[in-house]
């Protein structure tokens, strides 16, 4: 049996801390799917289109990777669908493990048999989400600052849309 992943976030957008997850993930499962989250009661700075977009072009070195989304489904749900027994989540500080154990207990009661993995990503990445990076586009020179906490696809979307000042 292929041992298969989900990694699922709503990549609003995809961060150089998502890279950091992603290929890591790639590297433990034999199959991993990054499914970008859609929730109806969500709004999202960037179109699920263009969020499929920046990550299919960051995965396309990877041969065991697809890009999917969900809508209107639990990941264990979802995962179970696509014969996933593990959901890879992010640890970056102790918020974020308070609320991934619970969702992983949440998730093992929806989907018996499927193990959540925490992976916990380096240092100068731990405090890059993509509502820190949306906050940052802006201000006078933000285009220097947001540069380095985002993927070069990305970088060049945000330029075109928001300008580099």
């Amino acid at each position: 049996m292929i041992q298969t992943a989900v990694y699922a976030g709503s990549f609003d957008p995809p961060t150089n801390g998502h890279v950091w997850m992603i290929e890591r993930a790639a590297a433990m499962f034999e199959r991993l799917i990054v499914a970008v989250a859609q929730n109806p009661e969500k709004p999202y700075s960037y179109p699920l289109e263009q969020r499929l977009g920046w990550l299919e072009e960051l995965t396309a070195s990877h041969d065991n990777v697809s890009v999917a989304s969900i809508e209107n489904e639990f990941l264990a749900h979802y995962a179970g669908r696509v014969g996933a027994s593990w959901i890879i989540r992010g640890i970056r500080n102790e918020a974020d493990y308070q609320y991934e154990r619970g969702m992983r207990y949440v998730n093992s009661d929806l989907g018996p048999g499927l193990t959540t993995v925490f992976l916990m990503p380096s240092r100068e990445l731990c405090e890059v989400s993509s509502s820190l990076v949306k906050g940052m586009i802006g201000p006078n020179g933000w285009a220097d600052i947001v540069k380095g906490y985002v993927p070069l696809c990305v970088f060049e979307d945000l330029i075109g849309e928001h300008g580099g000042e």
